[in-house]
């Protein structure tokens, strides 16, 4: 006899379900999540529904009020203009640090992960994100950090960069900055680290973090998509807009 699922794994497939398709830009920024739509259609109970729920909020793809309940994560000029300066100052000292501390182990790790994220196809034949990409680009990015010798130091940056995830998924789908090369700016911070040039390593980095929001805050200001607005105009899935543009020098677009 077939074991049924488990409510942990059922929560886990939900959870998996709606943050793939959070991220691959099939909500719109604040739609709302009801929790008797979304049990019909994955055939589980609210109670499950309302824990993937809850998993994604504290991810930050999400977001939960008493009054409304769970809904996407807004498109927040405000928020994203706050998330980024903070972002920037924390792994800008976290990546000094590193320059000044990090061992061999450490410029042996930045080499390994900047090595398989310029191998991993950035999106996938329909354009989406390759999920193995995004992996490799955040263990690239933690690489970078971790040789500062503080856990709580990276934790910080780790959890500020999960949570500009999903404003990042936006800035690839919605804009479209031809002249920008990931690739570059990749090498660029792998070869910064390993000279140690810690003062054009934090530039480069800052840059590298400000690009995709100046170019996400331009596109909302322009369509009307900011939360913060007196009337913000309602657009659909974000996916409608664009499609993620392929890493220049990455395998799939050579």
């Amino acid at each position: 006899m077939t074991a049924k699922p488990t409510s942990s794994s059922r929560t886990e497939e939900v959870f998996e379900e709606l943050r793939a398709d959070l991220l691959g830009g099939l909500m719109e920024p604040g739609q709302r999540l009801k929790l008797t739509v979304l049990s019909s259609r994955f055939g589980v109970s609210q109670s499950v529904v309302r824990e993937a729920l809850t998993r994604l909020a504290e991810q930050g793809l999400a977001v939960s009020s008493p009054q409304r309940g769970f809904s996407v994560r807004p498109l927040s000029v405000a928020d994203l203009s706050d998330l980024t300066r903070v972002r920037v100052q924390i792994e800008s000292l976290a990546l000094r640090q590193s320059f000044e501390l990090g061992d061999l182990a450490w410029e042996t790790q930045v080499l390994a992960t900047h090595h398989t994220l310029q191998r991993t196809p950035v999106t996938r034949p329909d354009g989406s994100v390759h999920d193995a990409w995004s992996t490799a680009h955040r263990e690239f990015h933690r690489a970078l950090l971790a040789g500062c010798g503080s856990p709580h130091l990276e934790n910080i940056a780790t959890s500020l960069r999960d949570g500009a995830e999903l404003y990042r998924r936006w800035s690839w789908m919605l804009t479209d900055d031809h002249l920008r090369d990931l690739a570059a700016e990749h090498r660029l911070l792998k070869d910064l680290a390993l000279d140690r040039d810690a003062d054009r390593g934090v530039e480069a980095l800052a840059e590298h973090i400000e690009r995709s929001t100046r170019d996400l805050i331009a596109y909302a200001t322009e369509h009307g998509l900011d939360s913060d607005s007196p009337d913000p105009v309602g657009t659909g899935p974000v996916a409608r807009h664009g499609r993620p543009r392929e890493e220049p020098g990455s395998p799939s677009s050579a």
